[in-house]
């Protein structure tokens, strides 16, 4: 098969999950929890239960790291450079960034940071995070912290997929599940309550970074690996699919959760 026949077929199969995923991400770009968040105490709610969110995906992105590229030793180099450098340019900026001091810094890092700052409770996630340092496993930890069962579901459904170890489907995951939309409620709500960014200024650089980082080079990178991974194969195309358009229900859910516990808050 020539190299024009498989752009044609991995550019018509992509076509084919956009087209088949937009109702999902209609959905999921218009949930009423962009209408729900108005105050700092709903956004503090809100960081709480997504930091869960913002840690599986780094270990999502270390999952591609530990299959795609080469970190045994003694090395050898990989069949294909080009998803080498894709993955190794998303560890760099996800894990290395630097934060508004110039000091380096994950996301998930800066995330804590916003968090502390905007006076969030971190209790659990720092609780969690010393869980998995121990080497106890994830459904434990999960269920060892005092959590919403929405957030345990979600995270448990991430960690289902890695270990699946199909590497198309792990990227899948990677390319179609994370949120698009949440940057920008943010800062217009950040830009409203805090107008000269004195008060949550970590916040405000981090959206700014995710938005910049994640949208303008990430995503794009993201979907040239699916055409490199899946290629012309259509099975692998095909689970891509369904690992998509669940990772997006899965969202859907998520944002549910959280709205609803928002919800109870106020009430």
């Amino acid at each position: 098969m020539n190299t024009a026949t498989e752009l044609t077929i991995s550019n018509s199969e992509r076509f084919r999950i956009d087209k088949e995923l937009s109702k999902l991400r209609f959905e999921l770009n218009n949930h009423k929890i962009y209408q729900t968040l108005k105050t700092i105490d709903e956004v503090r709610t809100f960081m709480e239960n997504h930091i869960f969110a913002v840690w599986d995906f780094m270990s999502v992105l270390k999952a591609l790291q530990c299959e795609l590229t080469s970190i045994s030793i003694p090395w050898t180099p990989k069949n294909n450079p080009n998803i080498v450098r894709f993955i190794n340019e998303i560890v760099y900026g996800e894990e290395s960034d630097v934060n508004e001091l110039g000091e380096p810094k994950s996301h998930f890092e800066m995330y804590l940071d916003a968090m502390t700052q905007i006076k969030a409770n971190t209790n659990q996630i720092d609780h969690f995070i010393k869980s998995v340092e121990s080497g106890d496993n994830i459904t434990n930890c999960l269920n060892n912290i005092d959590i919403n069962d929405g957030v345990k579901e979600f995270t448990k459904f991430t960690f289902d997929i890695i270990d699946t170890g199909k590497i198309h489907c792990i990227a899948s995951a990677f390319t179609y599940g994370r949120e698009d939309i949440i940057p920008e409620m943010f800062i217009e709500i950040l830009n409203e309550l805090d107008p000269g960014n004195l008060q949550y200024s970590k916040l405000k650089y981090y959206l700014d970074r995710h938005i910049e980082v994640d949208g303008e080079v990430h995503g794009p990178i993201a979907q040239s690996m699916i055409k490199e991974l899946c290629g012309t194969d259509q099975k692998k195309w095909d689970e891509a699919m369904v690992v998509a358009r669940n990772c997006i229900q899965k969202r859907i859910q998520l944002w549910d959760a959280i709205h609803s516990i928002i919800k109870s808050n106020r009430s």
